[in-house]
């Protein structure tokens, strides 16, 4: 008896610990490829390589801050967003603009070198968007990784919030991926280094707002409404794709809680931006952020949240040898 009883609690275990085996997270872990890129620091390597790219430019941190929001934004942090040819993530239409392929590209061609086969495209975009949030801030912080990369990258998947999107809608979207309206909030900080143009904005906040011709947003500080129309997104066709700053623009570099204070004096530049001052459910969390220092640490936080939505792990997806192609 004593024996059965010992062998069904050995099965209960099994069964327990297998279970936890197809859960993402709980095989994500810190230092995961300790050890295993013979004798190589991992992330050391990615670290040398996305610095050098800072000191250069420092606008790949907004770039592989915009990947890794399309990335794990659609089908979770998998590494679909990277895949070449037709029909895959890249082609759809809000990803036509993301940038910073070349650098996850460089990344891996080095570590393919050192350790062929075991860093996988996932686990780079998260470690290289976390070091160039350290180059800007000067603020590391961890990650965990063992991510694997998925066999899947199809355009029609890419659902992402829109430039216009009302605060409950964005809501919904970032539910879809287990994260709260706070981290919403937070990770839209982003945009405090981010830029847009004219053709996102012209429309639905200058020259046609709620569908009425010659309508400007009301919600958007006049002094910029009139300094956008007359300067930077004239109502013409010429203008779609000038550039239009996200955050003041002596602050556009460098990522810090400016954008919230944007917010307050009504001159978010994306809708979806504004909303979240104009919403009552959203505003309390723009105030804290522009009035006190909790963005440094809760942005870094987010991210990492972010960087663990529907992981594959294990023995799931693949790592792949070449990030723009599957195995």
């Amino acid at each position: 008896m004593g024996h059965t009883k010992a062998a069904v609690l050995v099965v209960v275990l099994a069964v327990a610990v297998l279970g936890l085996a197809t859960d993402g997270q709980a095989q994500l872990q810190n230092g995961f490829y300790t050890g295993k890129c013979r004798g190589n620091d991992v992330e050391a390597v990615v670290r040398g390589i996305v610095k050098a790219r800072f000191s250069q430019d420092n606008a790949i941190v907004a770039h592989l801050l915009r990947l890794l929001f399309h990335e794990c934004g659609v089908n979770g942090c998998d590494g679909g967003l990277l895949i070449d040819g037709p029909g895959t993530e890249k082609t759809a239409n809000p990803n036509l603009s993301v940038k910073g392929y070349d650098l996850i590209a460089t990344i891996k061609m080095e570590l393919e070198k050192r350790c062929p086969g075991v860093v996988s495209c996932s686990d780079i975009e998260i470690l290289a968007t976390r070091d160039a949030v350290n180059a800007s801030t000067g603020q590391g912080y961890a990650v965990r990784t063992g991510r694997r990369d998925r066999r899947r990258s199809i355009a029609t998947d890419v659902k992402l919030p829109g430039p216009d999107f009302t605060v409950p809608q964005a809501a919904a979207f970032f539910r879809t991926l287990g994260l709260s309206s706070d981290d919403m909030v937070v990770l839209l900080g982003a945009h405090t280094v981010g830029v847009t143009h004219c053709g996102m904005i012209k429309k639905s906040r200058l020259y046609s707002y709620g569908g009425k011709a010659g309508a400007t947003d009301p919600s958007m500080d006049p002094e910029l409404a009139s300094t956008y129309k007359t300067y930077v997104c004239p109502n013409t066709a010429s203008s779609d794709n000038n550039i239009v700053f996200l955050d003041d623009r002596s602050s556009a570099s460098k990522l810090d809680n400016s954008f919230y204070k944007m917010l307050q004096r009504r001159r978010g530049a994306l809708m979806v931006d504004q909303n979240l001052y104009t919403d009552g459910s959203t505003r309390w969390m723009v105030d804290r952020l522009a009035n006190t220092d909790h963005f440094r640490w809760l942005f870094p936080q987010a991210l990492a949240k972010l960087g663990e939505v529907n992981v594959l792990t294990g023995t799931q997806g693949e790592v792949r040898r070449v990030c723009s192609r599957f195995n």
